[in-house]
């Protein structure tokens, strides 16, 4: 009697430890999966100072310029020096404004395998400006968020001369 007893109560175990194990068997596996799954890799921060592949920043040095359009003026000359170190120096002028002159100095960069230019201006104050490159010879004016401005006005300057 105690044979069947001992039976009877290894079976009775057997099934009561059968029967929590699938309400657990689900969540182990789950939750095996979310602790086996390596942390995603956090993605490599930008370099914005390393020009792309392609893009020669000494050949594209040099001066351009030209008139931008003013909101309360009739122009601003501009005149932008980038040089082969990577900084840049812009003088403009603000047409028929006392005191309309402003200078400002940063670094530059190459984006967009060297379709874009981004200064970024050492006055913290001033927001980056971005510039697309047309041609060796031409860049033209963009929005802050590096989109083509949709105007009549003219936006480009022109190559002034190459980098000394």
């Amino acid at each position: 009697m105690n044979q069947k007893l001992l039976a009877l109560a290894c079976l009775a175990a057997l099934a009561l430890s059968a029967c929590n194990k699938p309400a657990e068997a689900p969540a182990a596996p789950a939750e095996a999966a979310k602790v086996a799954e390596p942390a995603p890799a956090p993605e490599p921060a930008p370099v914005a100072e390393a020009p792309k592949p392609g893009f020669d920043v000494a050949a594209f040095a040099g001066s351009f310029s030209g008139t931008l359009p003013c909101a309360d003026c009739s122009g601003i000359d501009t005149k932008i020096e980038f040089k082969a170190d990577g900084s840049y120096a812009i003088d403009e002028t603000y047409q028929g404004k006392k005191d309309g002159a402003a200078k400002g100095d940063g670094t530059w960069t190459a984006e967009e395998d060297g379709k874009r230019l981004r200064l970024d201006p050492n006055s913290k104050t001033d927001p980056d400006r971005l510039f697309e490159v047309v041609s060796h010879e031409e860049i033209r004016q963009l929005d802050t968020e590096g989109k083509a401005i949709t105007s009549q006005a003219n936006l480009s300057l022109k190559r002034a001369s190459a980098a000394q």
